[in-house]
């Protein structure tokens, strides 16, 4: 059975509450497997991750927070409820706020100010990801645009939950971990799981395909993200 078989299964298949979400965690399950593998979380975890790469990764997540709270923006505008509405125009609020005060207060520590984050060009795996997360919210259902934006949710609180386990000798990495291995980053995240459910259960089998593309498109864009930060991507002329 080929990949886009098993979609097709998938998407046309009733959707009740909980069955979707675990169709696509389903998916991605191999993306998933190698991304706990990458040297950049295996080296969270040990500390040895070379400082450099950690600062890229942070300035470029920097730069990206900005573009997902617009498409979270975006997103709750298309909300077919106002508590789902309210809650994910919050979360844009808390994606500036709460993650980009860790990466500035850790970035300050290596010598790095805002200015200089601010002039900092964003690297080609961070435009192409923001740009497919910006196109899905503003061109598609919101559905399809959740199921684009869940898992930068989703991925970083299984990673953060999978590496608190290990713990990191270096206090900067372990900050990261606990942000996401954490109670109330859970909460968020269940928040939006409930969202995908409950929407894909009244979408069209159309738009769960789509949704499910989507999804697994973000989730290979999330192992890139961590990849590209490894290797410090770099634009070439």
């Amino acid at each position: 059975m080929t990949r886009r078989t098993l979609l097709l299964m998938l998407a046309a298949a009733p959707c009740r509450a909980q069955d979707f979400t675990a169709q696509q965690w389903s998916t991605i399950g191999p993306i998933y497997d190698k991304t706990l593998q990458h040297p950049f979380l295996t080296g969270l975890a040990d500390g040895t991750l070379p400082r450099e790469c950690f600062q890229f990764y942070l300035i470029q997540d920097s730069l990206y927070l900005r573009a997902f709270a617009q498409a979270l923006n975006v997103l709750a505008a298309k909300a077919p409820r106002e508590d789902w509405s309210l809650t994910l125009a919050q979360h844009s609020i808390d994606t500036i706020r709460e993650e980009r005060r860790m990466h500035q207060s850790v970035l300050a520590s290596y010598g790095v100010t805002s200015a200089m984050v601010a002039a900092a060009d964003m690297a080609p795996t961070n435009v192409a990801y923001t740009n497919h997360l910006l196109a899905a919210v503003q061109r598609l259902t919101f559905v399809e645009g959740l199921a684009a934006m869940l898992p930068c949710y989703w991925i970083y609180w299984e990673v953060g939950k999978q590496l608190v386990r290990r713990g990191s000798s270096n206090k900067d990495y372990q900050r990261w971990i606990d942000n996401y291995a954490g109670d109330e980053y859970a909460a968020t995240v269940r928040q939006v799981l409930a969202m995908m459910n409950e929407s894909a259960g009244q979408a069209s089998p159309d738009q769960r395909r789509q949704a499910l593309r989507l999804f697994t498109r973000s989730a290979r864009y999330e192992y890139l993200f961590w990849d590209m930060a490894w290797r410090r991507e770099q634009w070439q002329p």
